[in-house]
């Protein structure tokens, strides 16, 4: 553990999810391949597709609509609608279609191993005070066993704009009615996570699980308060 600013006393905590409390990349990466197997099976003007194509249909969407960035799940489901027009599908086909995906992606999204470790601090953290989820990705941690440890979920679109912008910890202070110098965020990002929870107000805590050094990385550009290696390690601050 090394402190890097003076930690105020905090009342909550609020959290990021991937990459945070599980690592994100196994279940990413299961998920894209099983998407692009669903899709190459579901008609046979989609056999042919790869990763590329779809990626094609996000950068269209994107391009269209700049903002969609902000709600990962609206502009996957764009892109597939727009996968499915393109390819002579009427509304009603597109429509079933585009459901049928997302209930696939939904699936594979939330196989997500989470550490024992994690459920350990959590589970103490939890009886101490108030926790909060603040999230850019499409996880639903009731689908893998993370909501009982929290008091509420905040997700990028639909709660407000992403990390780093400061819309979600604004928010989660605002419904934990306390004031945003007395939380403390944890997250494995020093972009969205450090340097959002600083800019926003709020206390920061970066879980350095790969033993980085700070002063080297390139979106180090603001210390947090506090640099962890492991979750457990945030008991000793409460």
């Amino acid at each position: 553990m090394r402190f890097y600013r003076p930690l105020a006393p905090f009342a909550a905590m609020t959290f990021d999810l991937d990459d945070t409390l599980y690592d994100n990349y196994p279940v990413i990466d299961r998920t894209e391949k099983e998407v692009l197997c669903f899709i190459r099976q579901y008609d046979a003007r989609f056999d042919h597709f790869g990763h590329e194509d779809l990626h094609l249909y996000r950068q269209t969407v994107l391009e269209r609509e700049p903002d969609i960035y902000h709600d990962v799940t609206s502009w996957r489901r764009q892109s597939a609608e727009l996968m499915f027009t393109h390819h002579g599908f009427n509304h009603e086909e597109t429509v079933r279609g585009t459901d049928e995906l997302m209930s696939c992606f939904t699936y594979w999204r939330n196989q997500i191993a989470v550490p024992e470790s994690t459920h350990k601090a959590l589970t103490v953290l939890a009886a101490k005070m108030p926790l909060v989820a603040i999230t850019n990705g499409n996880a639903e941690p009731a689908a893998c066993g993370l909501a009982p440890y929290f008091e509420f979920v905040l997700k990028a679109g639909v709660n407000g704009r992403s990390k780093p912008w400061p819309d979600m910890y604004h928010l989660a202070a605002e419904r934990l009615n306390l004031p945003i110098n007395q939380i403390l965020h944890v997250g494995d990002n020093l972009n969205t996570d450090v340097e959002g929870a600083l800019c926003s107000g709020m206390q920061a805590c970066w879980l350095n699980i790969e033993n980085k050094d700070l002063m080297r990385e390139p979106e180090g550009r603001l210390v947090p308060h506090v640099e962890i290696s492991d979750l457990a390690s945030l008991i000793a601050l409460i």
